[in-house]
């Protein structure tokens, strides 16, 4: 965790929010460079978004093979959060800029257009949040953790040994 710089002791509560403003700024750049070594990386959203398996890649095409099928779904439904999750993360960051921005300027001074960006990104995560509360509802009700289905991939039978 970060320390607030200027201690929030002194009287002169403007000189404190001005270093804690600064801080924010640092804190920000900081992550801003990190996020960019990761964007440009492997592990950037559209590196990871262009990365996808064919389901033929597990086994020919038109073969049952249910441990490929099993293993098929559970790629792309862990390729597909992967992929939200970046997504989330970069509007999370969009979100600090313009709070960071916003600490600096005074919340009542901040552009119009960046407060409704704000606001949008806001009400996009928070629905993203609600949907995955659900279906995480929806799973366990079902029997599945994680997503994962209970039941074996069709074509599957156990080795009793």
């Amino acid at each position: 965790m970060l320390e607030a710089e200027g201690g929030g002791g002194s009287t002169s509560g403007g000189s404190d929010l001005e270093r804690g403003v600064g801080a924010l700024q640092r804190f920000q750049s900081r992550v801003i460079s990190l996020l960019q070594e990761l964007e440009e990386g492997a592990a950037g959203k559209s590196k990871v978004a262009a990365q996808t398996v064919p389901r033929s890649s597990f086994s020919g095409s038109g073969m049952t093979f249910g441990e490929a099928e099993g293993f098929f779904h559970q790629y792309s439904r862990v390729h597909t959060e992967l992929v939200s999750l970046s997504k989330s993360l970069g509007d999370q960051i969009e979100m600090l800029r313009i709070a960071v921005r916003g600490a600096e300027v005074g919340f009542d001074n901040l552009e119009e257009n960046l407060r409704r960006r704000f606001h949008s990104i806001q009400a996009r995560i928070q629905e993203q949040q609600e949907r995955a509360a659900e279906q995480a509802k929806h799973d366990k009700a079902k029997g599945e953790p994680n997503g994962a289905p209970a039941v074996p991939a069709k074509g599957y039978k156990k080795d009793l040994g």
